[in-house]
């Protein structure tokens, strides 16, 4: 996205955000996750340390807050670009990450995907020092501990381990439990205990797939016009 424009800008690779990925929406801020949830909206705000990596298991939220922080460094006035690297990888590295130190917030997201390929290690080594001699920022997500990443790249592992390090825990069965409950009665819909109980116990426990579920049984409300019930929702979700 570019600062000079009033919406956010796609790039030609049609990378964009999504509309509900804001610090308001993430459900998961509670607990020891109060932390790096206020460390990056400091870090949306071009405040606090340059460099940041956050990581987590898959259905942690790390992609939300990547997006998150784009929307609210957007909102400050900032540049930025979010890149999803599990669907850069099969694109040159350098045509991706040359001129992205022009950017004033770059936010990768997946480092893990890029391990092992040298020309996207040596390009993302790259990205670290021209942002860093821009004075810009670098937030970077990982599914992998950090100390555990399989770079292959000396320099780029020195890079990582050398960020600011944040851990995102995931969210226990009560807290998806009402995480479902929230988003659905900001989507207008009443949904009982009871459902939001029985799609956790047939579900995915991985939050992404319980928010798509979510937005199937929306779609299916509106069009049928019915209420949530444990009925409607194992016929809808076939679980």
């Amino acid at each position: 996205m570019n600062e000079k424009t009033s919406t956010p800008v796609q790039l030609s690779l049609g990378v964009s955000l999504r509309e509900e990925t804001t610090f308001a929406n993430f459900l998961g801020a509670v607990g020891s996750n109060a932390q790096p949830v206020a460390a990056l909206q400091q870090f949306a705000a071009n405040e606090g340390e340059q460099n940041v990596l956050v990581w987590g298991a898959p259905g942690s939220g790390l992609t939300h807050l990547l997006q998150a922080v784009c929307h609210r460094a957007y909102e400050h006035g900032l540049a930025v670009q979010y890149l999803p690297l599990q669907d850069m990888v099969g694109y040159d590295a350098q045509s991706i990450c040359d001129g992205l130190e022009q950017m004033q917030v770059v936010c990768l997201d997946g480092i893990d995907h890029i391990c092992g390929i040298k020309s996207w290690e040596q390009g993302v080594f790259h990205l670290y020092n021209n942002l860093r001699d821009a004075g810009h920022r670098l937030l970077i997500a990982s599914h992998t501990s950090p100390p555990a990443l399989p770079l292959t790249l000396p320099d780029l592992k020195s890079r990582v381990l050398g960020s600011v390090r944040y851990h995102v825990e995931s969210l226990n069965d009560l807290q998806k439990q009402d995480a479902l409950i929230a988003r659905a009665v900001a989507r207008g819909m009443d949904m009982p205990v009871e459902v939001a109980r029985f799609i956790l116990n047939r579900a995915s426990r991985d939050t992404n797939e319980l928010f798509y579920l979510l937005d199937q049984l929306d779609d299916a409300s509106l069009q049928k016009q019915r209420k949530l019930t444990v009925p409607f929702a194992k016929e809808v979700l076939n679980l």
